[in-house]
């Protein structure tokens, strides 16, 4: 099974999606949105926009303290189980971050490298213009995305990872400006295969289409403790914007 085209839609909607990242580290991921929330100062009942949601982890918590939270993400299988989480102030949307958003927010999320998936640079600078777009006159957006010098610098080529009795072979590279997962593996007799592609994006390449947009980088964070980012050392690339 492959299929390259439109990788995400595929490999996201895949059940095997949520075994192979069944690790992620829920605390790791609630600190970061803490100390971010501590940066920006939010009032407590301020909207936010969590934009390619996934199964919602991130409005989950967010909504638990309080605010109001829409997620929207591609994915019909991911936001099926997010939906089971809705509530009066939580909800959540399939929607294509390609597209604009008809509503505005106080703090607009791409968190998790959640950019960088399509195949066009004239795409991604339309979903980047419609996260602007989605900001209210006083609000802020925020772009959690891998730090691509440190990662080619530490990029594992090949790892086999056993998880629920599936043995995930992967491979790692970069190719014309993406970094490149394989992901192979055979469950009940069935083989299967996948593909992550992921622009390999710098600050400078930020920075370049923040300009022709005409927004603006307030800070640059190079992990999830909101500390100094090296371009060379840190493991994230966090950006804050208008």
């Amino acid at each position: 099974m492959n299929n390259t085209k439109n990788w995400f839609s595929n490999w996201f909607c895949s059940p095997y999606y949520s075994i192979l990242y069944t690790e992620r580290n829920e605390e790791e991921a609630q600190h970061f949105l803490d100390n971010l929330l501590n940066y920006i100062n939010l009032d407590e009942q301020s909207s936010i926009l969590d934009v390619a949601c996934g199964k919602g982890r991130h409005s989950i918590y967010l909504n638990s303290l309080g605010y109001h939270v829409s997620g929207i993400d591609l994915s019909k299988n991911s936001i099926a189980e997010a939906k089971k989480h809705e509530n009066q102030l939580l909800f959540f949307e399939e929607f294509d971050m390609r597209n604009p958003y008809p509503k505005t927010f106080d703090l607009v999320l791409n968190l998790f490298t959640s950019f960088g998936y399509f195949d066009s640079d004239f795409e991604h600078k339309k979903a980047l213009e419609n996260l602007k777009n989605s900001i209210n006159e006083y609000g802020l957006g925020v772009i959690d995305f891998m730090n691509t010098p440190y990662v080619l610098a530490n990029l594992v080529t090949e790892e086999t990872k056993t998880i629920q009795n599936i043995d995930f072979h992967i491979k790692r590279y970069e190719k014309e400006g993406y970094i490149c997962k394989e992901i192979s593996f055979t469950d009940q007799g069935k083989d299967y295969f996948f593909t992550e592609k992921v622009r390999a994006f710098t600050l400078a390449d930020f920075e370049q289409f923040f300009a022709e947009l005409d927004m603006y980088i307030l800070d640059v964070f190079g992990n999830y403790k909101l500390q100094k980012y090296y371009p060379n050392q840190s493991e994230r690339m966090i950006l804050i914007f208008k």
